[in-house]
């Protein structure tokens, strides 16, 4: 029993006597982190990542959309509600972007609003939130531009089936707009189906699709952002060839001159090839887009593709090169996919609330 007593007594000094040296260092160190600098004690509190910039640190140009990837295909749920979303929305504001696109209002079984037309046709589960209302009116809110993304079945345009895919889409178009169009954001449309190079009468979804949600709407505007067939891809890295800047110029002009006027605006994803090679690729975008008068912006991928676990926040100096490719490039605009996973300081991912503070910072004077 004494020895018990005794054994308490040491640790209860020893941890009294811990504590009094921290403190002593503590109130040694000012209250605060001291540097040495010149000879003179410089407090940590007056330190600014601006003071460590590099001169040659580069321009970019400033990210002023955002696709909103809620009903997902590869990325987490974060489980938000209106609440967590319209925070996110604010956060968007006060960094400059001012446009929101539903990257897909359905995917397979899984769909984004209670839509008629795709509940009595296909086998969906009936959603228990109108995501749709949702972001239209925090869209209104907060002054910005909403674009809608059509359903991907997951099925019938990878199979070849394609007037399936097209026929439930000018559907959805029909439904949507004479439900949703009162809107004051809703501003335009987005062509979910990603392709990265010329396919049999894959064209022929933006080509229909898109010229239909124009009529239907009044001429508001079509998106799409397909990618490059690059070195990054799942299909060149399981073993299949990566398209040269020649071949990719080469395979979309022909996809373009059969989606005129169904068309509005472009934005190839960047992150398929690497970033030595980006420039080139850009370039030629922006080359094709002149020809067609199709309005040409980069889809700026805010993950890090390479990283082995997928996906995680970019590292700022990576966006900030492919940021200023676009900018040399001459990209009318910049949408990233997608802030509210890896750049929003609300993101469940630590290190885009770090993205967010440097882009904030380095892109101050122009939000």
């Amino acid at each position: 029993m004494n020895l018990l007593k005794s054994r308490r007594s040491f640790l209860k000094n020893i941890t009294m006597g811990s504590a009094g040296l921290m403190a002593a260092q503590s109130l040694s160190g000012c209250g605060s982190g001291s540097l040495e600098k010149g000879g003179k004690v410089q407090r940590e509190s007056t330190l600014s990542n601006k003071m460590f910039e590099t001169p040659g640190i580069f321009k970019g140009m400033p990210i002023r959309a955002t696709f909103l990837d809620e009903v997902s295909w590869d990325i987490p749920h974060q489980n938000w509600g209106v609440k967590e979303w319209g925070k996110d929305f604010q956060a968007m504001k006060a960094i400059g972007i001012n446009t929101v696109v539903m990257i897909r209002s359905g995917l397979a079984k899984w769909i984004a609003s209670p839509f008629e037309c795709i509940l009595k046709t296909e086998d969906v589960y009936y959603p228990p939130v109108d995501l749709t209302e949702m972001f239209l009116t925090l869209a209104d809110k907060h002054g910005m531009a909403f674009y809608f993304g059509m359903y991907d079945s997951g099925k019938y345009w990878i199979e070849g089936s394609f007037q399936k895919e097209i026929d439930l889409n000018m559907r959805l178009i029909d439904e949507v707009w004479k439900k949703y169009g009162h809107h004051t954001s809703f501003q335009g449309w987005y062509l979910s189906q990603e392709i990265s190079r010329r396919t049999k009468n894959m064209a022929k979804i933006y080509a229909e699709v898109g010229k239909h949600a124009k009529t239907v709407s009044g001429n508001l505007p079509t998106l799409v952002s397909p990618y490059i067939h690059g070195v990054k891809t799942d299909q060149v890295m399981a073993g299949d060839k990566s398209l040269s800047v020649k071949e990719h110029e080469e395979e979309w002009d022909e996809i373009l001159s059969n989606v005129k006027d169904a068309v509005d605006i472009m934005a190839f994803q960047d992150g398929q090839v690497d970033y030595h090679e980006l420039y080139d690729y850009l370039v030629v975008n922006k080359k094709l887009a002149d020809k067609y008068g199709i309005k040409c912006w980069t889809n700026i991928e805010s993950f890090d593709r390479d990283m082995p676990i997928r996906f995680l926040p970019i590292k700022w100096e990576k966006l900030l090169l492919k940021l200023e490719a676009a900018r040399k490039a001459g990209m009318e605009n910049a949408i990233t996919f997608e802030f509210s996973h890896f750049m929003s300081p609300n993101s469940t991912y630590l290190q885009a609330a770090g993205l967010y503070e440097r882009y904030k910072a380095h892109f101050k004077g122009q939000l």
